[in-house]
């Protein structure tokens, strides 16, 4: 744990919130209580916020927070704790975290259950670390141990260029599987490949299912990760191999499709999906402690980085979604927390 000088805490904080459910504009600052951290949590000055697909569904009104969360956008935070409730005995006041939250990251301090604060990375900043819990708790919940992919295996990561790939590609690859990632672009392809991918498919010009079969020797993939869904779930069987594994986490081509079973039978396939931020926070926690024991090791050592494509003033919240709504970054779009 990394220790700094304990500030006083005011008792209001700038904070952007939606105003009402529409485009960027409706993001606006505002002037809002600090508040108080209840029985298992803290309160971490924010020093960054990581922006996620969630908080652009949030802001169109699409993906409403969960009963008890704030409604202040925003699953991840880097900052200092400046307060803790008493019966928190992990974490002390000055100690330098970053953490999964149900919402409340856009402002200048926000509480988190104790058990989903990590340490931040030796060598990390802090808007590096604002880059990690959202990503890296999905990835690693989705891939490794719902879809249980393991060293030797194949993989296959769509939008490889976007916060959840960039992370998707460096996990699988650092564990030992073969990966391959689809992006929209020659740079976006590169990027992922730079980052491990053995091959990243252009879907603009590029057949992915073409390209999966005549890279695996017709085997096909034996896991999945899907954003996209719509004509993508039945593309995504024909690339499975055996016992292969599809989960899906997003659908920007829609959740409805019409599908064939049958090679899902015949090639004994899994189809699974979740959703991270209704989930208990005990179940959190547990994540939480995987990745400090298995994947911040890595990170430590430089073995897999957040690659940051832009740092935003957090008043400038509403451009930063227009960047991320463009869809020509490659990492991570993140906020930043002036000292109050």
């Amino acid at each position: 744990m990394q220790q700094a000088v304990s500030q006083a805490v005011p008792e209001t904080m700038t904070a952007v919130e939606i105003a009402s459910p529409g485009g960027p504009e409706v993001l606006r600052a505002t002037t809002r209580p600090v508040p108080e951290p209840g029985p298992g949590e803290v309160l971490i000055r924010v020093a960054a916020a990581g922006i996620n697909g969630p908080d652009l569904f949030q802001r169109r009104g699409l993906y409403p927070a969960p009963p008890g969360a704030s409604d202040i956008p925003g699953l991840e935070v880097a900052g200092t704790i400046v307060r803790v409730a008493p019966d928190v005995t992990t974490w002390r006041e000055g100690d330098a975290v970053c953490a999964l939250v149900s919402g409340g990251g856009y402002a200048e301090y926000c509480t988190a259950p104790h058990v989903q604060c990590l340490a931040i990375p030796t060598g990390l900043d802090m808007v590096q670390a604002a880059a990690l819990p959202e990503t890296f708790f999905t990835v690693w919940t989705n891939v490794f141990e719902r879809a249980h992919l393991s060293d030797g295996e194949s993989f296959l990561v769509h939008g490889g260029s976007g916060g959840i790939g960039t992370t998707a590609i460096q996990m699988a690859s650092r564990f030992g599987a073969r990966v391959f990632a689809t992006a929209g672009g020659p740079e976006k392809c590169q990027a992922c490949e730079q980052l491990g991918a053995a091959r990243a498919i252009d879907y603009r010009r590029e057949d992915f299912v073409a390209v999966i079969k005549e890279a695996t020797g017709g085997k096909g993939v034996d896991v999945i990760l899907d954003i996209v869904g719509g004509d993508y779930v039945t593309r995504n069987i024909a690339c499975l191999a055996r016992d292969g594994r599809l989960v899906n986490i997003a659908f920007r081509k829609g959740s409805k499709v019409e599908l064939d079973l049958m090679p899902v039978m015949l090639k004994r396939l899994t189809l699974t999906g979740s959703t991270l931020r209704i989930q208990p926070v005990a179940r959190k926690g547990e994540i939480a402690a995987a990745l400090a024991a298995r994947v911040w090791p890595l990170v430590a050592a430089g073995a897999i980085i957040p690659p940051i494509h832009a740092q935003v003033p957090l008043a400038d919240a509403a451009a930063a979604h227009r960047m991320m709504e463009a869809g020509q970054h490659i990492g991570k779009i993140v906020l930043t927390v002036a000292p109050p």
